[in-house]
């Protein structure tokens, strides 16, 4: 059976992506803050379950060590919105931007170095989740926009230095998520899709085994 790991699987686009590689077999590491859901997830999925924070080496290591030497794929998921309300970049407290740095661009980035090898020797696929605030300029979306920027040149430059690879930056475009509504406090988001809506377009990219690159949702 193929390994995957996947980082931020408690909840959104992780959840979804979690029970849907459940259903075709995969084994599963899968990473997230909360230890609680995170563990219902594993209960229902049979993935193995490893809490942390994304940013902490140590548990970078961990997740690493648990994906063993056969991995196929990972799936850098796990992200961080930044203060709510989403504030204007003239006032971003820096403190605050480093911080979305840490978890939204050097924490998948060191988590890929340390897997690296063993996707190498699979031939196996990388895939970064972006969004269309990493090139669309939205006001308030500054911080979390040009960390996911940021993301996908890194994920680009990946995928150029390792042609044995696929690399890919995957924007799923809006969804009905617990971050997606923090940075529209207090507004109805009803109308944005559910995240398993977008698994049918992961699936067809994963399975595609396109050149690396950037791929939204919408145009799989």
């Amino acid at each position: 059976m193929p390994v995957a790991l996947i980082t931020g699987a408690s909840a959104g686009l992780g959840l979804a992506l979690t029970r849907a590689l459940s259903g075709q077999g995969w084994t599963l590491v899968i990473d997230a803050r909360g230890e609680d859901a995170l563990r219902r997830v594993a209960e229902e999925t049979g993935a193995r379950a490893i809490a942390g924070d994304i940013a902490d080496p140590a548990h970078r290591a961990e997740l690493a060590t648990a994906a063993g030497p056969e991995l196929d794929l990972l799936v850098n998921n796990a992200s961080t919105l930044g203060p709510s309300p989403l504030p204007k970049l003239g006032g971003y407290p820096l403190d605050e931007l480093a911080a979305v740095y840490r978890v939204d661009v050097f924490a998948p980035l060191a988590l890929s170095q340390l897997v690296l090898p063993a996707l190498i020797a699979a031939k196996g696929t990388i895939i970064n989740v972006s969004s269309d605030a990493a090139v669309e300029a939205y006001e308030g979306w500054g911080g979390y926009g040009s960390a996911k920027a940021a993301l996908d040149q890194l994920t680009a430059v990946l995928g150029v230095e390792n042609p044995e690879l696929a690399v890919y930056a995957f924007d799923p475009g809006d969804m009905r998520t617990a971050m997606h509504q923090r940075a529209f406090p207090g507004e109805d988001i009803s109308d944005r899709p559910e995240p398993e809506t977008v698994v049918p377009a992961f699936l067809r990219l994963l399975g595609g085994r396109a050149p690396s690159g950037r791929y939204q949702a919408s145009k799989l």
